[in-house]
Parts: structure tokens; C-alpha cells; sequence
């Protein structure tokens, strides 16, 4: 099998591509390398300037590295191996969008340390229990949810329980799914 691309690597790949310093830049896109990304390394603490980061359609199995990213906004992992929330941690006071869709994803221990995510993209995972889902409830800022194709999903859409639930559990959110959530008291202010 080969050896994966290294962080080191693809950002060099990308200031050749678009010339600017990867240092200096607000945003990086280090999607579909081949051979795919299978680690985020300590490159990665370079880009102190950089609010998005995708690193979308690789081979990452672990989030890693984050310390250097103090200005991190938007971290785009979908289409990886992740199976876990663990790592966030550096960017907890900063990140506001994860995208982390088409990973492996069953438990949300290590989502809590989000305190400014208001957006969480995370289709397509193994997410199954309620109590799970009971976690997003830490989040103070969430406003935007998207678990289509977990299995708490399909298996609570089909006996029309989903919506219902989520917006009782979660009661800051404004769009679940793509779609917005409409509440009693907005229609009354409006």
C-alpha cells in the first residue's frame, strides 16, 4: 500500500497551486489528495491565520493537531474515517461550522468542548442512541443540525418521531436536516 500525503506535503502542494503562503492564508483546501491525507500532523499548527480549513475526502481517522489554529471558524472533515469527536478541544473557543459528514461517527463524547458551534454538518454517520444525541444539547450556539442517514434518524423519520424530539432536546435549534424549525412563540413574535 502507499505511503499517504503528509499535511507537509499538501500544503506545499497548495502554495505552489494558488501562491500564496499557507501561513498567512484565511483559507486552505486540501480535499481529495492523492495518495489521500491519513493524518493531520503538526504542519497543521502553521496556519494560525487560517478560519477555514477542508480537509474533506481523505483517509483521516483521528483529528489531531488543532493547537496552532487560533483563528479556526470552519473545519470541513467529511468524507474520512473518523470515528470520534476527540481533539477539538485546542479549537473549542473558536470553531463555528464543523462539517463532518460521511465519517464513522457513533458517539458524541468531546462534542461539548464547541462552546461557539452553531453549525454541525454531520450526515451519514453510525450515531444510534438518543443519548447521544442528548449531547448536542451542550452546545450553547447550535442553531443547525444535520444527522439525515444516521441510524437514529432513518429508523425515528420512519415512525415520524424525529422532528418532534429533536426540537423538544434541542430547543435553540432553527434548521434541522436542511429544513427550518418553526416553534409555537416564533410565529406569535412574528
Amino acid at each position: 500500500m502507499s505511503k499517504g500525503t503528509t499535511i507537509k506535503e499538501a500544503l506545499a502542494a497548495w502554495e505552489g497551486k494558488t501562491g500564496e503562503k499557507a501561513a498567512e492564508a484565511e483559507e486552505i483546501k486540501l480535499l481529495c489528495q492523492i495518495p489521500s491525507i491519513e493524518k493531520m500532523d503538526a504542519s497543521l499548527s502553521t496556519l494560525t491565520n487560517c478560519k477555514k480549513l477542508s480537509l474533506s475526502t481523505n483517509g483521516i481517522e483521528k483529528i489531531t493537531n488543532l493547537n496552532g489554529l487560533k483563528s479556526l471558524k470552519i473545519l470541513s472533515l467529511g468524507r474520512n474515517n473518523i470515528k470520534s469527536f476527540s481533539g477539538l478541544e485546542p479549537v473549542g473557543d473558536t470553531l463555528e461550522e464543523l462539517w463532518i459528514s460521511y465519517n464513522l461517527i457513533e458517539k458524541m463524547k468531546g462534542i461539548g468542548v464547541l462552546k461557539k458551534l452553531q453549525v454541525l454538518f454531520m450526515s451519514n454517520n453510525q450515531v444510534k442512541d438518543w443519548s447521544e444525541v442528548q449531547k448536542l444539547s451542550e452546545l450553547p450556539c447550535l442553531v443547525d443540525l444535520n444527522m439525515v442517514n444516521n441510524p437514529i434518524e432513518e429508523k425515528h423519520s420512519l415512525d415520524g418521531t424525529w422532528r418532534g424530539e429533536i426540537e423538544k432536546k434541542l430547543m435553540k435549534l432553527k434548521k434541522l436536516d436542511g429544513i427550518p424549525i418553526v416553534r409555537q412563540d416564533d410565529e406569535e413574535e412574528g
